[in-house]
């Protein structure tokens, strides 16, 4: 009953729109066949014009109607195209869409020649002088073009199912292990049909969704019975009764082409039925049990079924309250990160298993437990793996600090209730994004916003995201890009001194990024205080208790336009690469969990690359109960997680402040005394270096002089014995993490003797479901301990052979010891291979198996 048609595969694509395309003799042979999600324009990895994806592009598909789909509804959907789109079917344009980041469904039914060939044509548009969101100013991301997402076809009966909304109500939470694992309370169904509802009924059925059987639910009651209407894509008659254009008017874009006038989209009367039925005992949704159901609607007439629908979502209970977040009736501090959905080479356009990735990433790696899809929605596969996973999602609008004219307001209104309508059924999101990013305040405009999100959705709140204080709150939530640490500010500011309403909750969506952009391949003092400016906000942000919790910018690096980032046309504000390859700031947030154990070390323990030989201040970071030190396998110290001057994180960085363990004491003719005081000051130098000493160094160091007569020269051979490592011996560092009293990780530290290249996949078997599939490989260069070789760039060369193929460059460089490739498939079962070879690393092979459709 809602079985989907996938048309991924055999388009014809130009990079040049012509009229020609869609007369039914044009000769499409010369034009490249491309399958979905497709970018119009490959690019490079970085120092690249981003005008080269800007395009009037084409797709084109001929296929034959079936002499069954007469008189039925034949829908087509195209789940995203960047950036304006026009359909085109047998020369008849039957629909447009002003939108790249939203879905659009398109009425075919009108123009289709049944049993004879069709051409189908999508006009797309990714030039960025569109009258519409996010464009009309400069935006720091780039925003790519093609149909990126993937289109299928529906084929329905005239009256159908054409949206069903589920939400519910609860009560009576019932806690296990600590945390609200049952509730009671009532479930509504908001069922849209396309037509009248007379003559048809309504079975619901639910079931959790590792359940095989659907329980009927007998007690469900028709609460309000409506017609509403809707705008509509579809085909009309012209004035000599031949198939038309229902399309709206066209935001003052400029074509050049003027195929058919504007007109005003048709208006379509529905029926929205509310039907509510109780519930008990049902297990809730959250981060940590993320327990999803099913509710399946039936549309029947005379006994028998003619529609269904089945929709995924979960019971759960999140709200802001004025002193942060409650999901479930506990009281949850956010900690997420912002996330853009682009990727190199391809931008936008990457299938399932990456989109699943990332989220999976943002959760099992990075230990986060929210996300905001910045500055726009994003792949429903993304969304539906943070459903299954517990993460929540802050999702918001198109648009980036420019407010545009009555016709781009207008068009915003559309996207609000587009995403509203598309995404509402996720139980991961929290939060709708009603407020154009970081724009000034525009209060008709926003009460527009507000206004059609409540009306669409009233179980969910609304926020918008500003970089000013004190604005006008026509949003829930305050939501505030807090980016007032600098590493030596506090890292929030507190509530109180941002928000125009202090009785409304709060928010931060985006701290640090762009204050302190970081490559893997910067010296490691700027690697460190990158990491450690993302403790500073998380800890600062944990202490303020009016605070819901934070977002920080951003996930992974991204490429942007010519007016941001480093020059080469990539932000380099992740705490990821491009290719997802940890930063060392990253490691802050995966601390944060406790499902996988962590151990790193600020430094490589190299002296010559700092300054002065000084090593500075070196940071344990775990998730560990405590950290002991060895020396050349002699024990200095256990550090305790107690001792982290992180007080409000669970994990916070912790002071390595002892190099030296008692070994002056068993190793030299001191009294204890002495050799105490001895290996403060000699630790103090090896913090703070001679030319920055606190002034307790001064004194220590007179007490030496003075009450122990020790002569400097004396000092100085203990110091390069104990812990300089200037010009003697190796020393090998090894911590090890402990947890519950047991040894945990490992972690080895000392010169470079042998170097190796790691390729990590995430999956080796690539399954063909409704389009190609891709798999990540990240690249790390290593040493002899699986340490990263931060100033390593050394070259690679790639060889895909078999069922599969590289997307991007066949030779690259490794970046900061780092670097990535993607395989896809190519339509072909079998076993594909990836052939990776250096001067320095030799050769590696990694092995891939290809399953298609027919086998799965």
């Amino acid at each position: 009953m809602e079985n989907r048609i996938y048309w991924n595969d055999n388009w014809k694509f130009t990079e040049e729109y012509s009229k020609k395309l869609l007369e039914r003799e044009f000769d499409d042979t010369g034009l490249a066949t491309v399958r979905l999600p497709h970018t119009c324009k490959e690019t490079p990895f970085h120092y690249f014009d981003e005008e080269i994806y800007q395009m009037v592009s084409g797709y084109r598909r001929v296929f034959t109607a079936p002499a069954e789909w007469k008189g039925k509804h034949v829908l087509l959907t195209i789940d995203g195209a960047a950036h304006d789109s026009e359909v085109f079917l047998n020369g008849r344009k039957v629909g447009e869409h002003h939108c790249g980041y939203t879905a659009f469904t398109v009425e075919l039914s009108g123009g289709l020649r049944f049993g004879e060939e069709n051409v189908l044509v999508i006009k797309v548009d990714s030039r960025e002088n569109l009258n519409i969101p996010p464009f009309g100013f400069v935006i720091d991301y780039m925003t790519y073009g093609g149909i990126y997402r993937e289109v299928f076809l529906e084929i329905k009966e005239p009256v159908y199912l054409a949206d069903v909304f589920v939400k519910s109500e609860l009560q009576d939470f019932r806690e296990e292990g600590g945390s609200p694992r049952y509730a009671d309370g009532n479930v509504t169904a908001e069922i849209m049909l396309n037509e009248e509802k007379e003559g048809y009924d309504f079975v619901l059925s639910m079931r959790k969704k590792e359940e095989a059987v659907f329980s009927e639910i007998t007690e469900a009651k028709i609460t309000e019975t409506k017609i509403t209407e809707t705008k509509i894509m579809e085909t009309s008659k012209d004035s000599k009764g031949q198939p038309g254009a229902g399309n709206r008017a066209q935001n003052n874009k400029k074509t050049g082409e003027n195929e058919t006038e504007d007109k005003t989209v048709p208006k379509r009367q529905n029926w929205k039925i509310k039907l509510q039925f109780p519930v008990q005992n049902i297990e809730l949704w959250d981060t940590e049990h993320p327990v999803l159901y099913e509710l399946k609607t039936e549309l029947k007439k005379d006994g028998a079924t003619v529609d269904e629908k089945i929709v995924t979502f979960g019971f759960r209970s999140a709200v802001f309250l004025q002193d942060g977040f409650y999901l479930n009736g506990r009281k949850t501090k956010i900690r997420g990160l912002n996330r853009h959905q682009s990727y190199p080479y391809v931008g936008y356009a990457m299938p399932k298993s990456m989109q699943r990735l990332d989220a999976d990433i943002l959760k099992r790696e990075l230990g986060v437990n929210a996300v905001r899809t910045s500055h726009y929605p994003q792949s429903h596969y993304f969304l539906e793996r943070c459903d299954e996973i517990g993460l929540l999602v802050f999702t918001e609008i198109p648009g980036w600090q420019h407010i545009g004219d009555e016709a781009w307001k207008n068009q915003a209104v559309e996207n609000v209730r587009d995403m509203v309508v598309q995404y509402r059924n996720h139980p991961s999101i929290i939060l709708w994004g009603v407020r154009i990013n970081e724009s000034g305040d525009d209060d008709a405009f926003y009460e527009r916003t507000n206004r059609t999100a409540h009306e669409l959705d009233d179980s969910r709140q609304t926020g918008g995201v500003r970089a000013h204080k004190n604005s006008s709150l026509l949003e829930d939530v305050y939501t505030y890009n807090d980016f007032s640490h600098d590493g030596k500010k506090k890292g929030c500011e507190p509530k109180k001194s941002v928000t125009s309403d202090s009785t409304k909750p709060y928010l931060v969506s985006e701290y640090n990024g762009h204050m302190y952009p970081t490559k893997t391949f910067d010296w490691e003092e700027h690697r460190v205080e990158h990491a450690i400016r993302h403790a500073n906000v998380l800890d600062a942000i944990a202490g303020e208790e009016d605070i819901a919790g934070s977002f920080g910018w951003c996930m992974f690096d991204y490429n942007t336009h010519k007016d941001f980032g480093s020059g080469d046309r990539i932000c380099y504000h992740g705490v990821l690469d491009m290719f997802r390859n940890p930063k060392l700031a990253a490691v802050i947030y995966a601390c944060q969990q406790e499902e996988m154990p962590v151990l790193e070390i600020s430094s490589s323990m190299d002296i010559g690359e700092h300054p002065g030989c000084n090593r500075g201040t070196t940071w344990i970071f775990t998730n560990a109960d405590s950290v002991r030190m060895y020396k050349n396998d002699r024990f200095i110290k256990e550090y305790q997680k107690k001792e982290s001057p992180y007080k409000n994180l669970a994990h916070g960085p912790i002071v390595i402040d002892d190099f030296i363990g008692d070994a002056i004491e068993k190793g030299e003719n001191f009294k204890p005394g002495q050799a105490k005081e001895i290996k403060k000051a000699l630790n103090v130098v090896a913090r703070y270096g001679l030319s920055n000493l606190p002034k307790s160094a001064y004194a220590l160091a007179v007490k030496l002089l003075l009450v122990y007569h020790m002569k400097p020269a004396r000092i100085v051979e203990l110091y390069n014995r104990y812990v300089g490592d200037w010009g003697g011996e190796s020393t090998v560092y090894r911590f090890e993490a402990v947890k519950d009293g047991k040894v945990v990780k490992t972690l080895v530290k000392e010169p470079v003797k042998s170097v190796r290249l790691e390729a990590e996949t995430d999956h080796n078997i690539l399954r063909e479901e409704t389009t190609y599939d891709v798999a990540e490989v990240r690249l790390q260069a290593v040493d002899q301990n699986g340490s990263l070789l931060n100033f390593c760039n050394e070259p690679l060369r790639l060889e895909a052979a078999g069922a599969i193929e590289l997307i991007g460059d066949s030779v690259i460089s490794l970046q900061g010891g780092t670097g990535g490739v993607y395989v896809k498939t190519t339509g072909i079962s079998g076993d594909g291979t990836l052939k990776i070879t250096s001067p320095q690393f030799g050769s590696e092979e990694l092995h891939f198996q290809i399953v298609t459709g027919n086998q799965i």
